[in-house]
C-alpha cells in the first residue's frame, strides 16, 4: 500500500489556531486544542491535515475543519455523530460509504454537506469521518442509498501515517 505524503507542512499562527479550534469545538460540542498548543498544517492529497503537538488530530476538507478519528478519540465529541449497526462496521472500516439501512441513529442537527463522525452501536467508538449527503433527520428514515461519503477511517493511509 502506498504511504500518504504530507507536503508543505508549516506552523500556524495563534489567530489561525484559535479559528480552527473554535470551528471544531462548535461542531462537536467539546473544547479541543488552543493557542498554547503547537499546531502545524500540512497538505495531503485529498484534504489538509492539522498536527497538534505532532499528532494528526484534525483535517480540513472543502474549507471545513473537523477532527480525525484520532481527534474524536482524544477529545470526545457530543455532536455530529452517526451510529451504524454492527453489520455495517466491517464495510465502514474498509472505507465504504455509509448506506441508509445500516444507520441506527444520527444527530438530528446534521445538515447536508456537514462533516460527521461514524461510530458502532455496541461500543460507540469512532470508526470513520465522512461527509453527510443528506440531513440527519433523513438518515433516521433508513431510506435506500448512500447517506455519508467516507473521507477517513480506522486503518486508512492517514491513520497509519500517525501510528509511528
Amino acid at each position: 500500500m502506498d504511504q500518504m505524503r504530507i507536503r508543505k507542512r508549516h506552523r500556524l499562527k495563534r489567530k489561525e489556531i484559535k479559528r480552527i479550534s473554535e470551528e471544531i469545538s462548535s461542531q462537536i460540542g467539546v473544547s479541543v486544542f488552543d493557542e498554547e498548543d503547537v499546531v502545524d498544517l500540512g497538505n495531503a492529497p485529498d484534504f489538509d491535515v492539522v498536527f497538534v503537538d505532532g499528532q494528526i488530530l484534525a483535517l480540513i476538507y472543502e474549507r471545513k475543519a473537523f477532527p480525525t478519528v484520532r481527534g474524536v478519540l482524544r477529545y470526545g465529541a457530543k455532536k455530529r455523530s452517526v451510529t451504524v449497526d454492527m453489520g455495517a462496521v466491517g464495510f465502514v472500516c474498509n472505507g465504504a460509504d455509509v448506506m441508509g439501512p445500516g444507520i441506527v441513529d444520527a444527530d438530528s442537527g446534521i445538515e447536508e454537506g456537514d462533516l460527521v463522525w461514524i461510530r458502532d452501536e455496541k461500543n460507540l467508538k469512532p470508526l470513520a469521518i465522512g461527509k453527510a449527503l443528506v440531513p440527519g433527520e433523513k438518515m433516521l428514515e433508513k431510506g435506500k442509498g448512500k447517506m455519508i461519503s467516507s473521507l477517513h477511517y480506522v486503518g486508512d493511509k492517514l491513520w497509519k501515517l500517525d501510528e509511528d
